[in-house]
C-alpha cells in the first residue's frame, strides 16, 4: 500500500463526463489498496470565466476580492468529484485550502505556501476516505483567501505530497509525459522516461507548459518524486526525480520556446557605477520579473542595455524605463514585442563541450538571427524573431538528434 497524491488539471475535469472518468480512475487506485489524496484544478475555462466576470464589474479589480472569486472554481471541482466518487460507493471528503490549512503569505493572486497542517486530511485517510483537496488556493494567518498563481494546483499537489510524506505525486494532464519538444511543433518528439528536477525546472521556466516551475522547485527541495501522466490513458508517463549518472550521458534532454516575452533596450546609457542599479531597481519596485540582460561594450562613455520581461508587463515596463531613461540622460528606450526565446536544456552540458556552438551553427544554417544569448550550467537560450520560433525548435531538435528512435550517438 502506498500513499499517493494525484493532481488533475482543468482539462481532466473539463465537464461532468470527465469528472466521472477521473472518479473511476481514483477509485481504481483506491481499490488497489492505496491511500489517495486528490488535488483538483478548476474546470477548463472556469478561471478565465471568473476573471471576465470580475472585469465586467471593475476596470481594476481589488486583488483580495479577486482571490475570493477565483477560489470558487476549485471548490466546484472538488464538490463534483466527491459526489462522483460517492455515487460509485466509495467514501470521499472534500477540503478547501483553508480547511486543509494551506497557509500562505499575503501576496494575493501569487501567494507562496508557508506551511501545511493537513491534520484533517490525515484523519480522513485514517477513516478510509479519499481526500479531495482544492488546488490553487490557500489562506493567510489572518484567514484571508489567497491564490497561488497560474498552474498553482501543481504546487498544491507537490506541497501536499511533501507534507504527508507521500510515496509519489502523480500529475495528470492532457499530455502523457514530458517530451523532448512540444509534439504540436515537432511531431517526432520523444517522450522521456525520466528527467531530473533541474532539467524540468529549466524547461518549465523557459516555456514548457507541462508543470509549473514553482512546483518543480518545491519538489526538488523536498525530494518529492513527480510522475507526469495523461488522464486520458493508462500509459506510463515521465518521472521527475533526482539527477543520476545515466542522465549526465544525455547532453540535451529537451527544447523549449516562449513567445510571451518582450525586449526593451535603453540606448546610449552613461557607463558609470549605479546606473544599472537605478534602472533595474525601479523595475523591481513594480514587481516586474526581468529575465535576460545584455550590456554592450562601452563606446564614448555610453552603452546600450537590453533586457527581456513577460509580455504582460511590457507596457508597464516601457513606461517605467522611459521615465528612468530621461532621468539618467539616456537617449531613449525602445521595445520589441515580436521576439521569442528558444532554449536547449540538459544536465550533460556540464561535461560536454561544443554544445552552444552546435546550437548557433544550426540556427545560422537557417539564417535565424540571434539577438541575445543567456547560459547556465545546463541551458543555452537565444532570443530570436518570433516569426522563426517553431522553425528554430524543429531545427535544434534535429541538430541534437532528439527524435524518436535516435541512437545515443546520434543525439550527440
Amino acid at each position: 500500500m502506498a500513499l499517493i497524491v494525484q493532481k488533475y488539471g482543468g482539462t481532466s475535469v473539463g465537464d461532468v463526463e470527465r469528472v466521472k472518468r477521473v472518479a473511476r480512475r481514483v477509485i481504481q487506485a483506491r481499490l488497489a489498496g492505496h491511500d489517495l489524496v486528490v488535488v483538483v484544478s478548476a474546470m477548463a475555462g472556469e478561471t478565465d470565466r471568473l476573471l471576465a466576470l470580475a472585469a465586467q464589474v471593475s476596470d481594476s479589480p481589488d486583488e483580495r476580492e479577486l482571490d475570493v472569486i477565483l477560489a470558487t472554481g476549485e471548490q466546484l471541482s472538488i464538490g463534483l468529484l466527491c459526489l462522483a466518487i460517492q455515487q460509485n460507493g466509495q467514501k470521499a471528503r472534500s477540503f478547501t485550502g483553508s480547511q486543509v490549512r494551506i497557509q500562505t503569505d499575503t501576496a494575493h493572486t501569487r501567494a507562496k505556501i508557508l506551511s501545511i497542517e493537513a491534520d484533517r486530511v490525515r484523519q480522513a485517510l485514517r477513516e478510509g476516505a479519499i481526500a479531495i483537496v482544492a488546488g490553487f488556493q490557500g489562506v493567510t494567518a489572518e484567514d484571508e483567501v489567497t491564490t497561488l498563481g497560474r498552474g498553482g494546483s501543481d504546487l498544491t499537489a507537490v506541497a501536499m505530497a511533501a507534507a504527508l510524506k507521500a510515496d509519489v505525486c502523480e500529475v495528470y494532464t492532457d499530455v502523457d509525459g514530458v517530451y523532448t519538444a512540444d509534439p504540436d511543433v515537432v511531431p517526432e518528439a520523444r517522450k522521456l522516461a525520466r528527467i531530473s528536477y533541474d532539467e524540468m525546472l529549466e524547461l518549465a521556466s523557459l516555456g514548457a507548459k507541462v508543470l509549473q516551475a514553482r512546483a518543480v522547485e518545491y519538489a526538488k527541495n523536498y525530494a518529492v518524486p513527480i510522475h507526469v501522466r495523461s488522464s486520458f490513458n493508462m500509459s506510463q508517463g515521465t518521472l521527475v526525480v533526482q539527477e543520476d549518472a545515466e542522465m549526465e550521458k544525455v547532453v540535451v534532454s529537451g527544447i523549449a520556446y516562449n513567445k510571451n516575452e518582450a525586449k526593451i533596450t535603453v540606448l546610449r546609457v552613461a557607463d558609470r557605477p549605479g546606473i544599472a542599479a537605478r534602472l533595474f531597481g525601479r523595475v523591481a519596485e513594480a514587481a516586474i520579473v526581468v529575465d535576460m540582460i545584455v550590456q554592450n561594450i562601452s563606446q564614448d562613455g555610453t552603452t546600450d542595455i537590453s533586457f527581456t520581461v513577460p509580455n504582460a508587463d511590457y507596457q508597464k515596463t516601457m513606461q517605467i524605463v522611459s521615465e528612468v531613461a530621461k532621468e539618467i540622460g539616456a537617449q531613449q528606450a525602445v521595445g520589441d514585442e515580436r521576439i521569442a526565446k528558444v532554449s536547449i536544456v540538459g544536465v550533460g552540458m556540464r561535461t560536454h563541450s561544443g554544445v552552444a556552438a552546435r546550437m548557433f551553427e544550426a540556427l545560422a544554417r537557417e539564417k535565424i538571427n540571434i539577438m541575445m544569448i543567456s547560459t547556465s550550467e545546463i541551458k543555452v537560450s537565444c532570443v530570436i524573431d518570433a516569426e522563426y520560433a517553431e522553425l528554430a525548435v524543429r531545427v535544434l531538435h534535429d541538430a541534437f538528434g532528439l527524435a524518436e528512435g535516435a541512437t545515443v550517438e546520434e543525439r550527440w
